[in-house]
């Protein structure tokens, strides 16, 4: 089993970016490192959309989870942009 890391919020420069709705297979970039992470898993917990994130290329690592925000313009992952073009 993988172990999990609770993803702490923080804030980064200039406005959050929403996609319509986050899924599976999905690229994010995390802001502060700029390293690639793969959506594996969503679920829902106490009303709150939960995101479990693997980083690209280290299947061996931690998983992370995130709680995805809802915005006017659809969900956002905080401290992460999208990855790919066309999200």
């Amino acid at each position: 089993m993988s172990a999990f890391v609770l993803e702490s919020k923080f804030s980064m420069s200039g406005p959050p970016m929403s996609v319509p709705k986050i899924q599976i297979g999905q690229l994010w970039k995390k802001g502060d490192t700029g390293d690639i992470y793969l959506v594996t898993r969503i679920y829902s917990e106490a009303l709150s959309t939960m995101v479990v994130l693997r980083k690209s290329g280290a299947e061996a690592e931690a998983t992370i989870r995130v709680k995805a925000d809802k915005t006017a313009e659809g969900q956002n992952l905080p401290g992460f942009i999208p990855a790919q073009d066309g999200l």
